[in-house]
C-alpha cells in the first residue's frame, strides 16, 4: 500500500459516513445477487442452525468433537451475520451508506469472529490429535471442563486486541473519496481511504493475520503431521481409513479456509486486484460457511444417523 503525505488540515473533512460500493459496477444483477444471496444466507442459517441443534440434543453426539462442532456452526452463523445482512440491504435498497460507527462496529464484529474460527479450527485440529495419537488419555485430557476453557479462551482472547485496532483504524483522518470498494467494512480497503501515514496500522493488521491465522495453522499443520504418521503406522488398512474418517472432514475445511484467507490477507495490495479481493473474501465469508455443514454432514456417519432421527420426528 502506497503511504500518502498527510494532507493540509483544510483539506481534511470529517467523515461520518461511507458507501459501500459492493457490486455497483454489475448494476443488472443487481436483484439477482440480491435472490441468490437471501437464499445462500438462508441455507447457511439452517444448516449451521440444525448442525449445532443435533449436537445439543442428540445425545450420541455429546462427545467433545461434537462440543466443538456446535460452537463451530454457531460461530459461522455469527460470522455471516457480520456482513452479509447489510450486503443484502445495499443490493435491495440501493442505498449504499454506511454510518462511521456501523463500520467500525460490523469490522470490529468480522475480525473477532474470523479470528475466533481460526483459533476454534486449531482446537478442533487439537481435539483429533488426542483423539488419534494419546487415545487412552483422551478422556482425561479433553474432559468437559478443558472442553469449555478452551472454547471460551477462542471466543475471548482477540476482543480487547481487534477492539484497540478497530478503534485506531477509524481514528485516523479520512480524506478525499468515501467509497470503500467492498461489500463490507474490511481492514485494507478502509486504509486505502484514510489520509496520512498509514504504516503503524498496517504492521499491526499483518501481526494480528500472523497471530490469530498463521500460528494457529501452523499449529494444525502440527497436529495433523503427527496425526498422519500415526495413522500411517496402524496395521491394517480398514482401521487406517477409520481413523482418517475422523479428521478428514475438518482437514478439508481447514484448507479451504486458510487457503482463501492467506491468498486475500498476504498477497501484494495493489489497487488492480481489488475485484479479485472482493471475490476471494465472497469465497471464505460467505460461500464457505455454507458448504461447511454439508463436508461434515455427508462425510460423518454419527451426524447423518442424527439427521436422520431428527427428520423421523
Amino acid at each position: 500500500m502506497q503511504h500518502q503525505e498527510k494532507p493540509p488540515e483544510d483539506n481534511l473533512t470529517e467523515v461520518i459516513e461511507f458507501v459501500l460500493l459492493g457490486f455497483a459496477d454489475m448494476p443488472h444483477l443487481q436483484w439477482f445477487l440480491f435472490g441468490l444471496f437471501l437464499i445462500i444466507y438462508i441455507i447457511i442459517l439452517m444448516s449451521n442452525g440444525t448442525i449445532f441443534l443435533i449436537t445439543k440434543m442428540d445425545p450420541a453426539l455429546q462427545s467433545p468433537m461434537y462440543f466443538f462442532l456446535s460452537n463451530f456452526s454457531f460461530l459461522e452463523i455469527c460470522y455471516v451475520s457480520a456482513t452479509l445482512p447489510k450486503m443484502l440491504m445495499n443490493l435491495g435498497t440501493q442505498r449504499r451508506r454506511i454510518p462511521l460507527v456501523a463500520c467500525a462496529t460490523q469490522m470490529c464484529f468480522a475480525l473477532i469472529f474470523g479470528g475466533t474460527e481460526c483459533l476454534l479450527l486449531a482446537v478442533m485440529a487439537y481435539d483429533r490429535y488426542v483423539a488419534i495419537c494419546k487415545p487412552l488419555h483422551y478422556p482425561l485430557v479433553m474432559n468437559h471442563r478443558v472442553c469449555i476453557q478452551l472454547v471460551t479462551g477462542c471466543w475471548t482472547i482477540g476482543i480487547p486486541v481487534t477492539i484497540e485496532h478497530t478503534y485506531q483504524i477509524f481514528s485516523l483522518p479520512f480524506c478525499g473519496s468515501k467509497q470503500i470498494n467492498h461489500f463490507f467494512c474490511d481492514i485494507l480497503p478502509i486504509l486505502r481511504l484514510a489520509c496520512g501515514d498509514t504504516f503503524i496500522n498496517e504492521m499491526l493488521f499483518y501481526v494480528l493475520v500472523v497471530l490469530f491465522g498463521m500460528v494457529p495453522f501452523l499449529l494444525i499443520l502440527g497436529s495433523y503431521s503427527k496425526i498422519i504418521s500415526i495413522i500411517l503406522k496402524l496395521p491394517s488398512a480398514t482401521s487406517r481409513a477409520k481413523a482418517f474418517s475422523t479428521c478428514s472432514s475438518h482437514l478439508m475445511v481447514v484448507v479451504v479456509f486458510f487457503g482463501s484467507s492467506i491468498i486475500t490477507n498476504l498477497r501484494p495490495n495493489t489497487r488492480h486486484s481489488e475485484a479479485t479481493e472482493k471475490v476471494i473474501s465472497l469465497f471464505y465469508t460467505i460461500l464457505i460457511p455454507m458448504f461447511n455443514p454439508m463436508i461434515y454432514s455427508l462425510r460423518n456417519k454419527d451426524v447423518i444417523m442424527a439427521l436422520r432421527k431428527l427428520l423421523c420426528k
